[in-house]
């Protein structure tokens, strides 16, 4: 019988093993495909919604009739609001606003000098406001501490009519045509600048 010599065994055991097969890359599972389109949408959404300029929001409702809509009002002493209150002749301003919402609480300064403006009575435009997913006493306090601008306030606590008006997020402001039709809609708390370049001009061209 025949002994290996230990050189022999040294030189077996050193002798490298064949190379294994390099992995094979691997592959995006298809699953997580929607998650990338997701994300993707989210942040195109995301960059129209903070890009600087909140009126470029798309609606789908512009130059088409307001969506109809009959609401209780917040005050004994101030009527409630309805799509036919739209439909009177005159331009009309719809400001949706809640008094939960911070930037309301930054224009109102500015709808209350609206409401105040000559030219507003001068042209017969109307400023309306419709209270969104607001409770009655919290909006009555609001209006009551910070001034109250509006000659109508449609109570909407469902928030029904404001998703029929497709509202991104209080505070919008909308000016209406005589006829119901919506000419412009403005998403963001509204300032001076704002009053006077772009509510002012569309006022202007909804009367027209």
């Amino acid at each position: 019988m025949s002994v290996s010599s230990p050189s022999q065994d040294t030189q077996s055991q050193d002798t490298p093993a064949e190379d294994a097969p390099a992995p094979k890359p691997r592959r995006l599972p298809l699953a997580y495909l929607p998650l990338i389109i997701f994300v993707a949408v989210m942040g195109l959404l995301f960059v129209r919604l903070f890009d600087g300029d909140p009126s470029r929001l798309p609606s789908a409702l512009l130059n088409k009739s307001a969506p109809q809509f009959n609401l209780p009002a917040l005050l004994t002493n101030v009527p409630g609001l309805s799509d036919k209150d739209l439909r009177q002749g005159h331009v009309t301003i719809v400001n949706i606003f809640a008094s939960w919402c911070g930037p309301c609480h930054e224009e109102n300064p500015q709808l209350v000098a609206l409401s105040q403006d000559k030219r507003l009575a001068a042209e017969g435009v109307k400023l309306v406001g419709i209270a969104y997913k607001d409770q009655p006493e919290n909006t009555r306090r609001y209006l009551g501490l910070e001034g109250d601008p509006y000659s109508a306030i449609g109570v909407d606590l469902s928030g029904r009519t404001g998703i029929d008006f497709g509202v991104y997020g209080v505070p919008e402001t909308y000016v209406i045509k005589g006829d119901g039709t919506i000419a412009f809609k403005f998403v963001g708390p509204i300032d001076d600048a704002t009053l006077e370049n772009a509510i002012w001009p569309q006022i202007e061209a909804a009367r027209k």
